[in-house]
């Protein structure tokens, strides 16, 4: 069972950048597809972004498209948000999951998808 930290969160004012890290323990990041999700209060949990296992396939909500960008690095075992042009809009818990797949292209966008999760770091973005 692979096991899943996320780091990189914080507090930071409107227009900045933050780059989230999604490190995997246990086993190797290998053969996972990867997703980012976020909650804020009172909201439900969202996709933000999502990679395949290869990393030839991502997927961006529209509210973070062209300002978002995920990647991966399988040797390093750690998946990448790398998050420009913030606004009050993005602040929420930001949640990492993973799934084993065996398809190199698949990914998933909702979080029945992902039986693996990180605890989630807090992004905060002042206006």
């Amino acid at each position: 069972q692979v096991q899943l930290v996320e780091s990189g969160g914080g507090f930071v004012q409107a227009g900045g950048s933050l780059r989230l890290s999604c490190a995997a323990s246990g086993r190797t990041f290998s053969g996972y597809a990867v997703g980012w999700f976020r909650q804020a209060p009172g909201k439900e949990r969202e996709i933000v972004s999502a990679i395949s296992w290869s990393g030839s396939n991502t997927y961006y909500a529209d509210s973070v498209k062209g300002r978002f960008t995920i990647s991966r690095d399988n040797a390093e075992n750690t998946v990448y948000l790398q998050m420009n042009s913030l606004n009050s809009e993005d602040t929420a818990v930001y949640y990492c999951a993973a799934n084993r797949v065996y398809s190199t292209n698949w990914y998933g966008r909702t979080t029945r998808d992902y039986p693996y999760w990180g605890q989630g770091t807090q992004v905060t973005v002042s206006s």
